[in-house]
């Protein structure tokens, strides 16, 4: 008998698995229609691509193509090597060694993740200018007259795209080292000091290879980043694909074009995706006991090394948040004493309004594809929340351009049938909308939620959903009465980093924005476009506060060092 119970639990389980998948038909059939809507853009995309003809993709071929292929590869080449090198020694230094103001640098290192990329532009060019500080101390110490006199690096150039960038997006490298050296880094560097390896070797020959996946990761996701942005590449003056498709569509209204550079840079983002799997292989790490119960002792500096290690963790952060913050906060106080301008408080208005609803909707469906997963736990469903999830790793001015049709087509859809049924006509209902925006938001950022809800369901054991499911519940008694309460730090955490992002997000904003209807990053975006660099500070101000937001959530619930 107590061979045979075991058998028959196991054959039993395929059986109560496919009752329960055949009691809850809606909750699949919901899932699967919000993959195909989240999926939606792409599926549209193609269609635009293939009206285009063969001359038109000659063309772009020609004359736009290798130019913005060749700036967009060595952008994200240049991308990988200097915040690649920022992040992996800063997470080095912070995770194995102590000096003098490393708790703080713990968290202070991802201050720059608050800083949009296009405020970052701003600040630099304006820091780094003609009239900017560092120009004219280099003026006033040299004795120099006029610009002629002396070389300075153009911050508006390739080079200079890749420092802004670098500066703004390594802490997507610092967050994923440090965390894998929080887990595994301290038992390979105490095998290393026992066999007598000092610490540039233990860095290179074994911190390093063991951090490759993780490195890996964080330079894809600051790549993705990169290749999402319009803003600062067109305030630099770097053609990009990005920014190539978002001025053949605005400027020359060859939307087929577009589609087409889009399917190009779509097949490029996927690339990006493959090559950190392949990077990552067959790789396996197994960590030799608990990090919550191991005692590691770091590595005392003093002296010189203290303080080189004190200025390599200072300099990113006083370039990338402390350079925008303060060029920032300088203009945003000047203007604000002048009064606030109405512009701004509808843009912000309009922005809250707009970055609510998508957080909403967005979180509501992330609660359907992560309690799908949970319920079912099928290959299939867990495809189907993949597919709904891809639309992180498409740049907003991807998303924007397969949104347009499928949105245009079906306001014609329902005006013909209104027209034809009653005489009347509904004109276009959702095209050129806020509905629009909000679509593009809950494309873009339906991972950012559906991660943090899958993370907090997971901490749930499913016995409780048995349990409750033993007493004569239904499956949505389970889900009110007990997961929703306990889902609601998770719930919150996504809400709150979807609101963000939107409030922020500019490039599909850019080609999708309403008439009639600004928010605050267009707003921003439309003063630097015309020099008004000192009116758009307040803006830019306000921005980065409510970056604040999320980067300290995630600090606190990802990067928390628990060592005293």
């Amino acid at each position: 008998m107590p061979v045979l119970a075991p058998i028959r639990h196991k054959a039993i389980r395929p059986l109560v698995a496919r009752r329960a998948r055949a009691r809850e038909p809606g909750l699949v059939l919901g899932a699967g229609l919000i993959a195909l809507l989240v999926a939606l853009p792409i599926l549209a995309l193609m269609v635009m691509a293939g009206s285009g003809n063969l001359e038109s993709l000659s063309r772009l071929g020609v004359t736009i193509l290798p130019k913005a292929s060749m700036t967009t590869a060595l952008l994200l080449l240049g991308l990988a090597v200097v915040a690649g090198s920022i992040g992996a020694i800063s997470a080095w230094l912070t995770s194995f060694f102590e000096f003098p103001g490393r708790r703080i640098f713990v968290w202070a290192l991802m201050l720059p993740l608050a800083v949009p990329t296009y405020i970052s532009a701003y600040a630099f060019t304006e820091f780094f200018t003609f009239t900017g500080p560092v120009q004219s101390i280099l003026r006033a110490a040299g004795g120099f007259a006029s610009p002629r006199d002396y070389w300075f690096p153009e911050i508006r150039s390739l080079g200079g795209a890749v420092f802004v960038l670098s500066f703004v997006l390594y802490p997507y490298v610092f967050l994923s080292v440090r965390a894998l050296f929080f887990v595994q880094g301290k038992r390979a560097i105490e095998a290393g000091i026992l066999l007598g390896a000092g610490q540039g070797r233990i860095l290179t020959h074994i911190l390093l290879p063991l951090a490759r996946p993780a490195l890996a990761l964080g330079i894809i996701l600051a790549m993705m980043e990169a290749i999402n942005d319009i803003g600062a590449m067109e305030y630099l003056g770097v053609q990009t694909l990005t920014f190539s498709i978002f001025s053949i569509w605005v400027n020359q209204g060859d939307m087929a074009g577009s589609a087409q550079l889009a399917l190009i840079l779509l097949f490029l983002v996927l690339a990006l995706i493959v090559g950190e799997r392949l990077a990552r292989g067959q790789q396996r790490f197994s960590e030799i006991g608990s990090a919550s119960t191991v005692r590691f002792e770091r590595i005392s500096l003093s002296g010189a090394k203290a303080g080189l290690a004190f200025l390599l963790c200072f300099i990113p952060v006083g370039m990338g948040f402390g350079v925008p913050f303060v060029i920032l906060s300088t203009y945003g106080v000047r203007y604000m004493l002048s009064g606030l301008d109405p512009r701004l408080l509808d843009a912000l208005a309009t922005s809250i309004v707009l970055a609510g609803i998508a957080a909403l909707v967005t979180v509501v469906l992330a609660l359907v594809l992560s309690y799908a997963v949970r319920v079912h736990g099928s290959r299939t469903m867990g495809f189907l929340v993949r597919f709904a999830s891809v639309g992180y790793a498409m740049p907003g001015t991807i998303i924007a351009l397969g949104i347009f049709l499928p949105i245009a087509t079906f306001d014609n859809f329902v005006d013909a049938r209104m027209r034809e049924l009653f005489g009347l006509s509904t004109g276009l209902l959702l095209t050129g909308s806020g509905a629009t925006l909000i679509f593009a938001y809950v494309v873009r950022f339906m991972a950012v939620a559906e991660g943090s809800i899958d993370a907090g369901f997971k901490k749930i054991s499913t016995n409780l959903d048995d349990a409750a499911r033993s007493f004569g519940r239904s499956r949505w008694q389970v889900f009110k009465r007990i997961l929703l309460p306990l889902m609601r730090p998770a719930i919150a955490t996504a809400a709150l980093l979807v609101f963000i992002d939107s409030l922020k997000e500019l490039s599909a904003t850019l080609v999708l924005r309403p008439f009639g209807i600004e928010t605050t990053s267009i707003y921003i975006h439309d003063l630097a476009s015309r020099g008004r660099i000192e009116e758009a500070g307040l803006a830019s101000l306000l921005l980065i506060l409510a970056g604040m937001v999320p980067v300290a959530v995630l600090t606190r619930t990802v990067l928390r060092d628990s060592r005293p």
